[in-house]
């Protein structure tokens, strides 16, 4: 091996050194070149190893991010269905809402009309509005009475100015038309609006949206009846609300209404408890608010055992509850979107989003085929009209 050190090379045009001076270059002996021939194709497979890597391992996340992002932007057929599924319209229904509008209020109809069904022992007389100056002993929990919520009912009240039934509400001396607006998808494309501005009270649901759904659902609200965790979280939702009736479901609902009321905000610990986060302010005045009489879910759970195919204690949603609440108020009842179709999974369940029907299948908490049943029976009954015509 002949080793050269300190050697400069000049190129001939620019005099740069094409080699850095005190460099040192090995000339390599055979048996040194061909071992470091061997070490040079060591290193290009091992090169070309990782580039195979890296290529593999590029394509596997190209696939993994195609698998979820391309069907968001490319829909299955199923999916594709789904979105273009619309519930059948019955003009007839339509014309019959204007028909029922155009003509005088019958007193005393849903009363009249619900005689021949067997719960309706059950369905009348029913405390609306939790008063202190009617004092009932709660045999029942919540959401069915009050039993060991006394205290935290009391502070409640004690907040509230007009606790019971607002003169506008109360029987003597006129006629009312009531609708109770679900939240059901079938509502989605019916263009109801404009009819159910025109009903004397208007019940509607948690925080079912008005805004922006007015053509289909109108923009009134008279009654909304929630639980502190569905409160609509918008105040635009209030800005044609009359009232806000509280639907109790454990102790911690009316602390929630009192905070609300003298906007004193509960404690953090306290709001650990709720199972999804509240409002800390509702823009009404405390005049505007309400208790529910855990009388009406009681009797509404009694009406819906004669449906169940399951004897129990049962829990209706609040929509079943309203109606029943209806029935107490006015002497006509309409209904709109109400009736799960769980014979079409793909329909929309709500008319402001587009959650399927399927989903429903998920819920343990309420008899929705109970519910339908005894709607349906309220309807063939001529004790309320369905104005979507899905029951």
């Amino acid at each position: 091996m002949v080793t050269l050190n300190h050697l400069s090379v000049k190129d001939p045009d620019d005099g740069s050194a094409l080699l850095p001076e005190g460099a040192e270059v090995v000339i390599l002996s055979p048996v040194s070149r061909r071992q470091n021939v061997k070490a040079k194709a060591d290193s290009k497979e091992f090169f070309i190893s990782r580039r195979l890597n890296f290529a593999f391992s590029l394509m596997l996340l190209i696939g993994s991010y195609s698998a979820i992002l391309i069907p968001a932007y490319f829909p299955l057929d199923t999916v594709a269905v789904a979105s273009n599924y619309q519930y059948p319209k019955d003009r007839g229904l339509f014309n019959r809402s204007a028909s029922l509008l155009s003509g005088p209020c019958q007193p005393r109809w849903c009363v009249n009309h619900l005689k021949p069904l067997s719960c309706s022992a059950s369905l009348l007389d029913v405390p609306v509005f939790v008063q202190p100056e009617r004092p009932v002993p709660w045999d029942l929990s919540p959401p069915q009475g009050l039993q060991g919520s006394e205290e935290h009912l009391a502070l409640a009240l004690a907040s509230l100015p007009q606790p019971g039934l607002p003169p506008s509400l109360k029987t003597e001396g006129s006629c009312r038309r009531c609708v109770v607006v679900g939240s059901g998808g079938v509502l989605h494309g019916s263009h109801l609006g404009s009819h159910i501005d025109q009903y004397d009270i208007i019940i509607r649901l948690n925080n079912a949206p008005v805004p922006g759904f007015e053509r289909d659902a109108g923009s009134r609200t008279t009654i909304r009846l929630i639980y502190p965790e569905g409160a609509p979280r918008s105040a635009n939702e209030y800005k044609q609300t009359s009232m806000v009736a509280l639907v109790v479901f454990k102790s911690l609902d009316l602390d929630w209404l009192t905070s609300i009321i003298t906007k004193q905000p509960l404690s953090f610990w306290s709001k650990m408890w709720f199972w999804r986060e509240v409002v800390d302010e509702i823009p009404l005045r405390p005049e505007n608010f309400r208790i529910l009489h855990p009388e009406i879910i009681h009797k509404t759970g009694q009406a819906l055992q004669e449906y169940a195919a399951k004897q129990g204690n049962m829990v209706p949603t609040i929509g079943a509850s309203a109606v029943v609440m209806a029935l107490q108020l006015c002497d006509q009842v309409s209904l709109a979107g109400f009736g799960y179709d769980m014979q079409h999974p793909e329909a929309r369940l709500h008319y402001y989003e587009s959650i399927r029907m399927e989903s429903m299948k998920a819920q343990v908490v309420h008899d929705v085929s109970a519910e339908k049943l005894f709607l349906r029976d309220l309807v063939s009954a001529g004790a309320v009209t369905d104005l979507t015509g899905a029951l």
